[in-house]
């Protein structure tokens, strides 16, 4: 009997290794980029933050180059100040690991030079275990109207090319819905409709459709992928473009008087592809995903901006 219980004792204490084992997660900060100061400013560390979920055990990586770059884990005030002088941990060879054992909130900066200043810090909230993924949600009851950059607008933004991914991340694009791309008139800014290859290599000459009169509301009545550039001169270079994927959805039933977070309720009167003199018909694009299928790397971008 004793020796069945000790068994089933080590049993139980196997699985509960296994279990946590397999929810640890690694998370390298950054990814690709890595840990250096940032084009996209203090937010890019804050939206590649938001794409994950960090949970006690699981392991912070921070690439960086040998002697050019550090990182310091420091308090709040110390993080917000971007004070290094007394940090909780200092490492200075890459890949420096910070395995994350408690609860709360972490606060990590660059500490040569203004690399804090400039960017180079990182916040994260650490939860007791990693969460069940949400349950999918609830059927759309109608068309909705997203504001492309909301507030900002259709603009240059700090971020970049990933400016716009970060305001498009996390929303659900369905046929019937509308983008409304709100700039200044009379200030040489635009947008056009684009191919996939024009939007990866902005390409100005080669438009499908440009609208130069703001507001300009686009309709998406085809499934697959959207591109939108802006032609004026290095403007699409600087990261003004958007790319989106479209899905049927299900059934369009008429719109209801509330809508989701960070968009509008169309109107009866919009427009239903485009306004302003010049609009030409809607575009068709077949392309096959590249946002919606599982692409999570945002790096540089302004979503503390959109929200």
């Amino acid at each position: 009997m004793g020796r069945e219980l000790t068994i089933a004792i080590l049993a139980i204490a196997v699985v509960g290794l296994l279990h946590s084992t397999a929810a640890q997660k690694t998370h390298v900060v950054g990814e690709l980029l890595g840990w250096l100061v940032p084009p996209g400013g203090n937010y890019t560390y804050e939206t590649w933050a938001a794409t994950q979920h960090f949970a006690v055990g699981d392991l912070l990586v921070f690439n960086f180059t040998d002697g050019d770059q550090d990182v310091a884990r420091v308090t709040r005030e110390a993080f917000n100040k971007c004070n290094s002088t007394d940090p909780i941990k200092l490492l200075t060879t890459s890949p420096a690991n910070f395995t994350l054992d408690t609860t709360g909130e972490y606060y990590f900066i660059g500490t040569k030079d203004k690399h804090c200043q400039l960017g180079q810090k990182l916040a994260i909230n650490v939860t007791a275990e990693h969460v069940s993924p949400a349950p999918s949600p609830a059927p759309r009851s109608g068309p909705v109207t997203y504001v492309v950059g909301d507030k900002l607008g259709w603009l240059v933004l700090p971020g970049g090319e990933y400016a716009y991914e970060a305001w498009a991340y996390g929303k659900t694009f369905i046929v019937g819905d509308t983008l409304v791309f709100n700039f200044v008139n009379g200030t040489q800014d635009d947008v056009a409709t684009v191919t996939k290859s024009a939007y990866e290599n902005c390409t100005t000459n080669s438009t499908i459709a440009v609208y130069k009169n703001s507001p300009v509301s686009i309709l998406l009545n085809t499934t697959g992928e959207h591109f939108f550039i802006s032609t004026y001169d290095r403007r699409c270079l600087l990261g003004q473009k958007l790319a989106i994927n479209v899905t049927s959805g299900s059934t369009v039933q008429p719109p209801s008087s509330h809508s989701p977070s960070g968009s509008i309720a169309p109107s009866s009167h919009s427009t239903p592809y485009a306004s302003g003199p010049g609009a030409a018909s809607p575009p068709f694009s077949s392309a096959p995903s590249r946002i919606g299928g599982g692409y999570t790397f945002l790096l540089i971008a302004v979503a503390a901006f959109f929200y």
